[in-house]
């Protein structure tokens, strides 16, 4: 699979539907960084009216998989992931649509070329910053990647 904003969509309709359903959405991807978006709506909300938790969560992690998936896939070897720890902090309501930046490409992509010219498992923390329609952060995310050559 080729590792676009279409095909990263159409992987979340497939595979992880309820994503999908709640409007996460990737934007772009490049090489350095990613931008994951989704907008709140009735699907997505919490009790006091702005978007719930999780699903901040669910886009801030894709900002984040989604590096380490294209690096793998730059990689040509056959690499296993996995989220083995995460923190958040939420500053703001989330309201409107609200952007999730990861700019960990660079980082991602050279623990991959470590663990596999080492043989060794590694791991990697990446950093989310999301903010509103304004430019305000709204919540900020840390996800502490696992990434190990398969054998």
């Amino acid at each position: 699979m080729k590792i676009s904003p279409s095909s990263i969509n159409t992987f979340l309709l497939l595979k992880l539907p309820s994503a999908w359903f709640c409007g996460v959405r990737l934007k772009s991807i490049s090489h350095t960084e990613c931008n994951v978006s989704v907008k709140h709506r009735w699907i997505n909300q919490n009790p006091f009216n702005s978007m719930y938790f999780a699903v901040q969560n669910m886009a801030a992690e894709l900002s984040t998989g989604a590096l380490v998936m294209k690096s793998i896939k730059e990689s040509n070897t056959k690499v296993s992931m996995l989220v083995v720890k995460t923190s958040s902090e939420y500053y703001k309501k989330a309201t409107g649509r609200i952007h999730f930046f990861c700019e960990d490409g660079k980082l991602i992509s050279d623990v991959i070329k470590s663990s596999i010219s080492e043989n060794t498992g590694k791991t990697l923390d990446m950093h989310v910053i999301a903010k509103n329609q304004d430019g305000v952060v709204v919540s900020k995310f840390v996800f502490t990647w696992s990434v190990k050559p398969k054998t």
